[in-house]
């Protein structure tokens, strides 16, 4: 047997979680290969403009042609029917190609493969895979492993934190191009639907159910039977002039899914991997980002940083817990708007999850405290004072490169005085203490 081959990071999925940890690890000087193997399903996703800034922060460019420009979304939630917002459509699949490729030219490793066996070690993994086309397999040795591979990733069924059972059922054909991109949203007694038209085309439906309410056909008959319950949705009806032999349909779980551990001292897990919310709460490439912006510096100070090993972990566990709650009480907001169906079993049970508190705190609920947080300095995670809130609970840090705690400890210690207090703090600029003055009562702590 050949001895296995050494690799220093290995990041396992090459959707915008993986690719985006994977460039931040190559900017700092890091080696890494990707491995990853093409979506199973060919995909229409709508995205914000904030997404776009995301990806392009972490240096995605070139497949951000696979976005398509802002174009309308009608509503009809609650009873009421809108068409005042608009979101940017992506076909994945060409938007993943793309990726792929952008990978390489940075440099980065990529192999078209799938994973048959994990095994960690001490101080390593190893890795046996597969290539795509190729019946032979190989063994890697990685000290460090990034799991990106979305919500097929495997987990360690103890512990993981599931919201209401959810599926949505998907529709993807393609129709003739040269029409104009839209997408639609409407609630139902037992769900909602998603639809989505390309300017090429393509045509995507997501009709969201529980599983215990329904008996879902055999594979080869899911596209009617998706096609049937659409019929009598207003939403779905502009999308469905394509012949019903052209579509193709995908039953998959969406539920909302956190691991109860999500970084250890060689590995991590980042992206639906770490944390996934229900659809209705958000896009999904935006959730994925949100876990993976800090992971290359977490993942640094865990390489290159002992003595801050224990923070690093600290940050990307309370801040992918954090996210999850937050996404979470987004979607039960969305679904406690629908009235009309809240005594149905689809809407009560997740109307009350995950809990009754606020997505985004109580702003002056409970006074600011400093405390001992970790945050990220440039290229690493370090312990530094934050202030901590309601609305912040992971800590700011800094406003405007001046950092906060100090700030904050002066103006407690000068009531009636607190401009006075702040001048010498900020470089005896007056102007600037009355700024930061007006901040923090803006933020409700004074």
């Amino acid at each position: 047997m050949n001895p296995p081959l050494e690799r220093s990071i290995v990041v396992l999925g090459g959707g915008p979680a993986g690719a985006a940890v994977a460039l931040g690890l190559r900017r700092l000087g890091h080696a890494v290969t990707v491995i990853g193997v093409p979506r199973a399903f060919d995909a229409i996703e709508g995205v914000s403009d904030r997404v776009v800034a995301g990806l392009q922060g972490v240096g995605i460019h070139a497949a951000l042609a696979a976005i398509e420009a802002p174009s309308p979304r009608r509503a009809t939630w609650a009873g009421q029917t809108t068409a005042l917002n608009s979101e940017r459509l992506v076909d994945r699949a060409a938007f993943d190609r793309l990726l792929w490729q952008e990978l390489q030219d940075h440099g980065i490793e990529c192999l078209a493969a799938r994973v048959l066996r994990w095994q960690p070690q001490d101080d390593a993994h190893v890795l046996q895979v597969q290539r795509t086309g190729d019946e032979r397999s190989l063994t890697l040795r990685a000290h460090f492993v990034v799991e990106a591979r979305g919500r097929l990733a495997p987990h360690v069924s103890a512990g993981v934190a599931r919201g209401p059972e959810t599926v949505a059922l998907l529709w993807r054909g393609q129709g003739a191009p040269g029409g104009d991109a839209a997408s639609a949203v409407e609630s139902l007694c037992d769900g909602w639907a998603w639809c989505a038209r390309l300017s090429g085309g393509g045509v995507a439906l997501q009709l969201t159910v529980d599983p215990s309410a329904l008996t879902l056909p055999p594979r080869a008959q899911l596209g009617a039977f998706i096609r049937e319950r659409l019929a009598s949705v207003g939403a779905a009806l502009p999308f469905l002039d394509i012949p019903a032999d052209e579509v193709h349909a995908l039953a998959r779980t969406s539920g909302a899914v956190l691991a109860p551990t999500v970084c250890g001292n060689h590995w991590l897990r980042v992206g639906d991997a770490a944390m996934a919310a229900d659809p209705l709460s958000g896009n999904g490439i935006f959730q994925s980002l949100s876990s993976a912006l800090q992971a290359p510096m977490v993942i640094h100070t865990l390489l290159n940083h002992p003595a801050d090993v224990v923070h690093a972990k600290r940050f990307h566990q309370d801040r992918v817990h954090g996210l999850f709650q937050r996404f979470a009480r987004i979607g039960r907001d969305f679904y406690v708007q629908e009235q009309r169906w809240a005594d149905e079993p689809f809407w009560a049970a997740r109307r009350a999850w995950p809990d009754s508190l606020p997505a985004h705190g109580t702003a002056g609920a409970a006074a600011p405290r400093i405390e001992a947080r970790p945050v990220v300095d440039r290229d690493r995670i370090r312990l530094a004072e934050v202030v901590v809130t309601d609305e912040q609970l992971l800590g700011v840090w800094h406003v405007d490169g001046v950092a906060v705690a100090p700030l904050w400890r002066a103006v407690q210690a000068a009531p009636g005085q607190e401009v006075e207090a702040l001048t010498p703090l900020m470089g005896g600029a007056h102007a600037r203490a009355q700024a930061m003055l007006r901040w923090m009562r803006a933020q409700g702590w004074l």
